[in-house]
């Protein structure tokens, strides 16, 4: 081990309250963080203010980003901007066979550091990219699409806070068995009683694989990296082709970090695949690879379930988000806080609602009775209110990520009676971004022809105003959907409490996390670190919850070594 810089004593001065908070948080639920989201709250302190991360985040593009990892073999890149420039960033190509073996190299000192150093270098980690916050933000708007504001809080203190929060669950998980040496006596009647002393260590399994996303990389990709790291393991990045710098960033990061404590920078390291070349189903199935965390398709989500044995895998994958409208006492806040659910991000979020099951016959509402139709025309008229300035559209919408996306949101067209058109908007500052406002399409739910387009994920700016005979009958379908295709979310309005019971009833027995009645400025498709749980594991969508303890405590073993007293 090296010379530690950053001493254990030093690393708890800094962190431990910070870790103390965090334990405490997960188990009141209450809102805290130690990030700021503000963007004017950096520049103090060491962290870099707008002007400082701009740059910073200019002066890495067209260059090699060296990491000096070990088992380099040449130079990869490739990525381009959603809003149009080329990166220009070449990145360190591995050869597999030098790299695995040294990342293992230090899991030894690594394990023997213990919970509580482990942990604390992990939050010195998050803290350093905590200061650079509006570098990473660069980093995530244009690698993933998303405006400015979401790139810097998702991608910088909301992802953080994940990362912080899986540490906790971390090392609340290690530390349940008592830490050092114990005594064991049991008597033995007129004998002498039989003793021992038992020393119990957690352990990690092995080289943990983050199979990064292209949507959110940092939100997405720090609780398992964080986990897998606090739990004892070394962990290796695979960032999704078209999204690399944010989590090199993290890695260069983590490397120093781990450096200045003592400890083997190989703990973390990054495989960048070139074009075409398709790492992650060959690193899936190394026996080195002993953990994987994915977040993507369904399909791949499902190979890697079925075909990477070795390893414990934590998946999210696609799901068929649904709101249930049957009444509402605010209908003004609930056409705004559906408009905002459906605009932002171009709904290219994993919790955006696709699927709004609205009786056939209308619903109630502190403006009288609502129809079908009204419903539907009202709701696209919010939305076309929300975007109507071009500057704000900008602001919610961000760029659609990839040419995919584009051609699912015009093929929606065509499959029913649009109700809210998309529509174009320009982005001054970057005019080859492709930036489009949400449809809107008109479902009849008893009709087969519907049922094959609404029964699927239509990832994008997409939502389907589904028809359906009666609230009961729409509960039914939530059921089903949940049941059958997963949902990351689940939404409904009702004012009637034997409703709100029954579709409560659906979600636990089928385990999708449920909003009811969001009127104000909380929506469906966020959630708070250490409060709210993102996905359950207990539907298809996705086979983990982040962050509990089910997430952590399947990344070691405790292993005993016991000894004649």
């Amino acid at each position: 081990m090296a010379t530690a810089q950053l001493t254990t004593d030093r690393l708890a001065e800094k962190h431990r309250s910070t870790l103390d908070q965090a334990l405490s948080t997960i188990r009141t639920r209450a809102y805290w963080s130690p990030y700021p989201e503000h963007p004017k709250a950096y520049g103090t302190d060491g962290s870099l203010d707008a002007a400082a991360g701009l740059a910073a985040h200019q002066s890495a593009l067209n260059t090699r980003f060296d990491l000096d990892q070990p088992g380099t073999d040449g130079w990869t890149g490739g990525e381009t901007s959603p809003y149009g420039p080329s990166l220009g960033i070449e990145y360190p190509h591995a050869d597999l066979d030098v790299l695995l073996p040294a990342m293992r190299a230090g899991m030894g000192a690594w394990r023997d550091a213990g919970a509580e150093t482990r942990a604390l270098v992990c939050l010195e980690i998050l803290a350093r990219i905590s200061a650079r916050t509006h570098e990473f933000a660069h980093a995530v708007m244009h690698t993933s699409g998303q405006a400015f504001m979401m790139a810097f809080q998702a991608g910088g203190p909301h992802a953080q806070d994940r990362g912080l929060e899986a540490v906790a669950y971390a090392y609340e998980e290690q530390t349940r068995t008592p830490a050092g040496r114990a005594g064991w006596s049991k008597p033995q009647g007129k004998r002498d009683p039989l003793e021992l002393s038992k020393e119990f260590t957690p352990v990690g399994r092995g080289i943990a694989l983050v199979i990064g996303c292209n949507t959110f990389p940092t939100w997405n990709g720090y609780p398992g990296l964080f986990a897998s790291l606090a739990t004892g393991n070394p962990v290796l990045v695979k960032p999704h082709p078209r999204a690399v710098l944010p989590l090199a960033l993290t890695v260069k990061v983590a490397r120093e970090v781990l450096a200045e404590a003592g400890f083997d920078p190989n703990l973390v390291a990054l495989a960048v695949e070139r074009p075409g070349e398709g790492i992650a189903k060959t690193l899936a199935v190394r026996p080195e690879i002993r953990i994987i965390d994915y977040t993507g398709s369904t399909a791949f989500g499902d190979w890697l379930e079925d075909n990477a044995r070795q390893a414990q895998v934590y998946t999210e994958k696609a799901g068929v988000n649904t709101v249930v409208v049957d009444s509402t006492d605010d209908y003004k806040g609930m056409l705004a806080n559906l408009a905002f659910s459906l605009s932002l991000y171009s709904g290219q979020m994993c919790t955006t609602p696709q699927n709004l099951l609205i009786p056939r016959d209308g619903i109630t509402t502190d403006q009288g009775p609502k129809s079908y139709d009204e419903v539907v025309a009202d709701l696209a008229a919010a939305v076309g209110g929300l975007l109507g300035d071009d500057a704000r559209a900008n602001g919610l919408l961000g760029a659609l990520v990839n040419p995919d996306v584009k051609a699912r949101l015009e093929a929606a067209a065509g499959l029913g009676e649009v109700a809210l058109a998309s529509r174009e908007v320009v982005n001054p500052e970057y005019p080859d971004a492709v930036v489009r406002t949400p449809v809107i399409v008109k479902l009849d739910g008893s009709k087969p022809d519907a049922q094959a387009a609404y029964f699927s994920e239509c990832f994008g700016p997409v939502s389907f105003a589904v028809s359906v005979d009666s609230t009961a009958d729409a509960l039914e379908l939530l059921r089903r959907t949940v049941r059958e295709k997963g949902a990351m979310t689940v939404g409904a309005y009702t004012t009637s409490a034997d409703t709100e019971r029954a579709v409560e009833e659906v979600c636990l027995e089928e385990s999708a996390q449920l909003s009811l009645n969001l009127t104000g400025g909380v929506y469906v498709n966020q959630t708070a670190a250490f409060s709210d749980f993102h996905g359950s594991g207990g539907n298809p969508a996705a086979n983990a919850a982040l962050c509990d303890g089910a997430f952590v405590s399947n990344r070691f073993r405790v292993v005993e070594v016991r000894r004649q007293a």
